[in-house]
């Protein structure tokens, strides 16, 4: 009895001979030109790139080979010169599970810039997957400060856990910070040797108890939109929304974004605002470059810490305290 044919298996067949019809062999290291009767590589030149017998590729190029392993696939993915989407592509087909991308480390996009920039009214950060924050609005640095995204703020980890004034801010910290430990925890699952994810835990567990002990628990709390209450100094007590939308790129970067969960909220962001708006000159967006080196940060903190050639970042100033709030609607 032949057994029949399953429909990913044929889709992988396809793919595989479209992407070997298309790599030159002069590319590969092979000789070209000639009498070829294809316009690619042949079957055992794409066997002998991805180290793998030509018999069992074959059949594998004719959809009838097993399920190949991850090792399989990305030999394959490198013989054929694919893509990093034609790779996740190959692996969806294949197995019907994406591999795990290693972040590239991108530039922030200008379209995000704008983006951030045209929300003036609602807080918003992008950060890549170690937390770190590589850009704000002024409506960020309006609620968080206008330091936010430098020194012991360069990072949304080490904030709430190193600095003093941010952590007071969170009237629920420890759910927040636990989030915040849980995906630390399945960020290094998908990126176990990056040096700057475990220079950031390997300081807080240096510095932070509560770090330790949650970290190890190893609970994983990702979460993509949630509500939260912080307090500041100028106009009392906020609920807020966030929502953390992952950009389609390689530098796994996500932005999040803060929004009002009630009415009173809300006029406290525009008061926050129309207070800065003296040292505004024009909507603000501040993206941070590279980080040199990331301190201890000791019981006092730390001043921040530019990477060489970084300006001071500019923008709002802090805000000026207040006798009234207006998180109540009745003052």
């Amino acid at each position: 009895m032949v057994a029949k044919r399953v429909g990913r298996n044929e889709e992988l067949a396809q793919f595989l001979r479209a992407m070997r019809a298309r790599v030159r062999p002069e590319d590969v290291g092979f000789v070209g030109g000639g009498r070829r009767r294809t316009s690619g590589l042949r079957r055992q030149e794409v066997a002998q790139l991805a180290a793998v017998s030509v018999e069992w590729y074959v059949r594998l190029e004719q959809g009838w080979a097993s399920a190949p392993s991850v090792a399989v696939l990305d030999g394959l993915a490198r013989a054929l010169r694919l893509s990093s989407a034609e790779r996740r592509h190959l692996h969806v087909i294949a197995r019907g599970e994406a591999p795990v991308a290693s972040p590239k480390a991108l530039p922030v996009a200008s379209s995000l810039r704008m983006l951030m920039d045209g929300m003036p009214l609602l807080p918003a950060y992008l950060i890549d997957f170690r937390f770190d924050v590589l850009a704000r609005n002024s409506a960020a640095a309006a609620l968080f400060g206008e330091d936010f995204g430098s020194g012991d703020t360069d990072n949304v980890a080490r904030m709430l856990f190193l600095a003093t004034h941010m952590r007071e801010m969170q009237l629920e910290w420890t759910q927040v910070a636990r989030e915040a430990v849980g995906n630390l925890r399945a960020a290094l699952g998908r990126c176990p040797g990056d040096s700057r994810l475990l220079e950031v835990i390997g300081e807080l567990k240096t510095a932070s108890p509560e770090f330790v002990r949650w970290w190890d628990d190893h609970t994983i709390r990702e979460r993509a939109h949630g509500t939260k209450r912080i307090t500041h100094q100028s106009v009392g007590d906020l609920t807020v929304h966030y929502d953390t939308l992952v950009t389609a790129n390689e530098a796994s970067q996500s932005l999040v974004v803060l929004t009002p969960a009630d009415s009173a909220s809300e006029r406290c962001l525009r008061v926050l605002m129309v207070d800065q708006a003296g040292s505004l000159d024009r909507p603000g967006l501040h993206a941070f470059p590279a980080r040199v080196r990331h301190p201890l940060v000791p019981s006092g903190g730390v001043p921040s810490e530019r990477a060489p050639g970084q300006r001071a970042v500019a923008g709002v100033r802090a805000p000026s305290p207040s006798t009234s709030s207006c998180a109540d609607p009745s003052r």
